[in-house]
């Protein structure tokens, strides 16, 4: 028995929610590039103008590591995003022929749904240590410039894993 328009087109909104959240990651994900290609810029300027000071040029040769990390793995987030969103959109397109074609077998909406959600799973862990990552950079540069202005600041009592 075929189903209801009104059934497909429910189950075709299912994944139109997964969908969204990955294309609200990738608008995210996309501002915290641009950050750090700005730092990175910044980076640069500081370094020919600040190369007397042995802390600050030690500071800046360990923050382009970390940057140079922090932009893969936003890099790979991005792309493992956009594989999200468009098994999700296969996911909802199949359901959407498997309504209207007899042909489509029901496993593959299925495994494109869990694929486009273990995308959007993976793309999530890699922004929390992207993350992780940046704060534990403005951490070091915060301890660099306690120094440099000779006092220990409330940044002494935070610990990695904080």
């Amino acid at each position: 028995m075929p189903a209801s328009a009104n059934e497909v087109l429910g189950a075709m909104i299912t994944p139109a929610v997964l969908i969204s959240a990955s294309g609200t990651l990738v608008l995210s994900t996309s501002n915290r590039l641009s950050r750090v290609v700005d730092r990175v810029r910044t980076l640069a300027r500081e370094a020919e103008g600040q190369a007397h000071d042995p802390r600050r040029a030690r500071l800046l040769a360990d923050q382009l590591p970390r940057l140079h990390q922090r932009a893969l793995m936003l890099r790979t987030s991005m792309t493992v995003l956009y594989c999200a969103i468009g098994l999700l959109v296969g996911c909802s397109f199949t359901i959407g022929l498997g309504g209207i074609l007899r042909g489509v077998p029901p496993w593959l909406p299925v495994g494109l749904g869990i694929l486009g959600a273990g995308a959007l799973l993976h793309a999530s862990f890699l922004l929390i240590r992207e993350a992780r990552s940046a704060v534990s950079s403005t951490l070091q540069e915060m301890a660099v410039l306690e120094q440099v202005l000779g006092r220990r600041g409330p940044s002494a009592d935070v610990g990695p894993e904080n």
